[in-house]
């Protein structure tokens, strides 16, 4: 899924958006093409942490989009925890008051935890949007909508 990032960043750069790409270090692991990422976007994907004194690569974000995004990272984000750079950034968007829109991709067990229940009414209590990434049918199977997160973003 992560693979069809392309796919929101064509979108977004459509809609005249500048592109800037965060991920986790579990993501860069080979969860999409990084060299495409970049291309298409013209900029490093940040994942590590800059050195002090290092320029940032790109101005900070005007809204923020998190797809898809895993049980993992929408519970650690609700708890606060800025583990990684990714993780840190979403935390610091929602102290900023930047638009955040989330496309959970949580298998239906998870999402019945506790847990990630309380998360996604602390971070929409936040003002987080959620929105339904299977947003029709790709072949017969459910297609990820990437581009609900934008929507999400533009109905402000």
């Amino acid at each position: 899924m992560a693979c069809d990032v392309g796919r929101l960043i064509t979108a977004a750069q459509e809609r005249d958006w500048e592109v800037g790409v965060f991920a986790t270090p579990v993501a860069m692991g080979g969860f999409f093409d990084t060299a495409a990422v970049e291309a298409q976007t013209g900029r490093p994907i940040r994942s590590a942490w800059r050195r002090p004194g290092e320029p940032r690569p790109f101005p900070a974000p005007d809204a923020v989009v998190v797809a898809p995004a895993t049980f993992n990272t929408v519970n650690k984000w609700a708890a606060g925890l800025a583990d990684t750079l990714a993780l840190a950034t979403l935390c610091e968007a929602c102290g900023l008051g930047v638009p955040v829109a989330v496309l959970p991709c949580v298998a239906d067990a998870l999402a019945s935890h506790p847990a990630y229940r309380e998360s996604l009414a602390r971070l929409r209590g936040m003002g987080v949007r959620f929105g339904d990434p299977y947003a029709g049918e790709d072949g017969g199977h459910p297609a990820f909508g990437w581009e609900r997160a934008l929507d999400l973003l533009e109905r402000r």
